[in-house]
C-alpha cells in the first residue's frame, strides 16, 4: 500500500508542468535586468490610440519609462509566484493570467524602448495583420492537414510557390484575381506532392516535407535567375489589390485602421478563419477529419476511406497556403524575389502548435507572431536604441518561448504523422 502511494505521488509530481513557471521567471529576471539595473531610461513615453479619420479621438496616453518599468517588474515577478504556486498544487495556468502577463511586458518593453517619443498604436497594429495574413493562412493549412493525421512541414514550399505564381500569373494577364487563382492552384500542387508520398507511400513525411521546400525554393531561386530578372516588366510586376475601407467599421479607434481598411486577401483570411473553425467542429467533414487524425483504424471500420480523407485535407488545403503566399507579392512586396517567404512557413507550423491545432488559437498565434516582426518597423521608425540586430531576432525569440514556454502541456492529434497501413 505504501509502494502504491509512494507511485502516485511520484506520478503526481511528475505530471507538474513547470514550463509556464521558468518561462516567467526568465522574462521577469530580463524585465529586472533591462528595466532596473542596467538599462532604466527616464522620461516618458507617449501612445496615440487613434487616426484623424476616426469617429472620435483618444486622448495620447503617457507612460512614464522607469516608474512603468519598476511597476511591470513587480507586476510580472507577482505572476510568476503565482504560476510556481499553481504548478506545486497540480493546477492548470489559466490563459487570461499568460494575456495579462504578456500584455504587461509588451507595453513596458514599448514604454522603455520608445522613452521620449510618440508611438501611433494603429500603425503598428496595422503592420502586425499584414504580417499575420500569410501566417494565418499558412497556420490553417498546417490545422486542417495534421487534423487529418498528416504533418505539414512543406507549408513554406507553398506560400513561396504561392508567391511566384501569383507574381507571373498577375504580370502576364494584368489581373490580381489570376494571380490569386494561380497561387491557389500552385499552393494544392505542393500540397499534393507531399500527400503522395506521404499518404500513398508511406514516406516519412518530415523528410518529404523538407526535401519540398528545399526543391520548391531551388526551383523558383532558378526560375527568377533565368527567367524573371530578365524580363521584370512583362514577368515580375503584377497589379497588386486595393485597400478597400469598409464604412463605419474602418473609423473605429484603435482596431478599425488595422482590420477594416485592408484588402481583399486580408478580409478573405477573416472568412476563411470562421468557415475552418465551424466546419472542423461542426459539420460531418469536421468530424470525418478528426476522426481520421485521432483513431485511423476505428475510422476504417466505420466505413471512412483513410487515405483518400488525408489525401484530399492536404492537398485542397494548400489553396490557402498559395493565398497566403499571393499576399506576399501581391499585397506587400509587389514583386517576387529570392526565398521572399524567409521561413514564414516555419513560423506558421509553430502557430500551429502554439494554437493546439486549433483554428482560433492558431490565429492568434498568428497575430502574436506578427506583431513581433512588425515591432522592428515601429521602433526603427521612433528611433529606438535597441539593436538592430535583436530586433531581427525577435519573432523567432518569440517564436521559442510561445512554443517552448508558453504553449504548456499540449498533445496534438494521436495519429499525427503516424502512416496508416490499411
Amino acid at each position: 500500500m505504501t509502494l502504491a502511494t509512494s507511485r502516485l505521488r511520484r506520478s503526481a509530481i511528475d505530471r507538474r508542468d513547470w514550463k509556464m513557471p521558468i518561462t516567467f521567471s526568465i522574462v521577469t529576471l530580463a524585465a529586472l535586468l533591462l528595466f532596473v539595473v542596467f538599462a532604466p531610461r527616464d522620461g516618458m513615453s507617449n501612445f496615440n490610440l487613434s487616426t484623424s479619420s476616426d469617429f472620435f479621438q483618444i486622448p495620447v496616453i503617457s507612460y512614464p519609462t522607469r516608474a512603468g518599468g519598476i511597476v511591470a517588474t513587480v507586476l510580472l515577478a507577482a505572476i510568476s509566484a503565482l504560476t510556481i504556486w499553481l504548478a506545486t498544487t497540480r493546477r492548470k495556468v489559466p490563459l487570461w493570467l499568460v494575456a495579462v502577463g504578456a500584455f504587461i511586458g509588451i507595453v513596458a518593453f514599448l514604454g522603455w524602448a520608445g522613452s521620449g517619443a510618440t508611438l501611433q498604436v494603429p500603425g503598428l497594429l496595422t503592420g502586425a495583420v499584414l504580417l499575420a495574413v500569410p501566417l494565418t493562412y499558412g497556420a490553417l493549412t498546417g490545422v486542417i492537414g495534421e487534423r487529418a493525421g498528416v504533418v505539414n512541414i512543406a507549408i513554406e514550399a507553398q506560400l513561396l510557390l504561392g508567391a511566384f505564381s501569383a507574381a507571373v500569373m498577375s504580370s502576364l494577364t494584368g489581373s490580381a484575381y489570376v494571380g490569386l487563382l494561380g497561387a491557389a492552384v500552385a499552393g494544392m500542387l505542393v500540397g499534393a506532392i507531399l500527400a503522395l508520398f506521404a499518404v500513398k507511400y508511406y514516406v516519412e513525411q518530415v523528410i518529404v516535407g523538407v526535401v519540398v521546400n528545399v526543391l520548391i525554393s531551388g526551383l523558383t531561386s532558378f526560375l527568377f535567375t533565368t527567367w524573371l530578372a530578365k524580363d521584370a516588366a512583362h514577368l515580375n510586376d503584377p497589379v497588386r489589390f486595393e485597400r478597400i475601407e469598409i464604412p463605419l467599421l474602418s473609423q473605429i479607434p484603435v482596431l478599425g485602421p488595422a482590420l477594416f481598411r485592408q484588402s481583399i486577401i486580408v478580409y478573405l483570411v477573416y472568412i476563411a478563419v470562421a468557415v475552418v473553425a465551424f466546419a472542423l467542429y461542426r459539420t460531418r467533414w469536421g468530424l470525418r477529419l478528426r476522426a481520421v487524425g485521432e483513431h485511423p483504424k476505428a475510422a476504417d471500420t466505420v466505413g471512412i476511406n483513410v487515405a483518400k480523407t488525408r489525401f484530399l485535407n492536404v492537398v485542397l488545403p494548400g489553396a490557402l497556403a498559395g493565398i497566403g503566399g499571393a499576399f506576399i507579392t501581391l499585397g506587400q512586396s509587389g514583386a517576387f524575389s529570392k526565398d521572399m517567404s524567409h521561413g514564414l512557413g516555419y513560423i506558421a507550423l509553430a502557430a500551429v502548435i502554439f494554437g493546439r491545432w486549433d483554428p482560433l488559437r492558431a490565429t492568434l498565434a498568428a497575430l502574436l507572431f506578427g506583431f513581433a516582426s512588425n515591432l522592428q518597423n515601429a521602433l526603427s521608425v521612433i528611433g529606438s536604441p535597441v539593436p538592430s540586430q535583436f530586433m531581427l531576432m525577435l519573432p523567432y525569440v518569440v517564436t521559442i518561448l510561445a512554443v517552448a514556454g508558453f504553449v504548456g502541456r499540449s498533445r496534438g492529434p494521436a495519429a499525427d504523422g503516424v502512416p496508416y497501413i490499411k
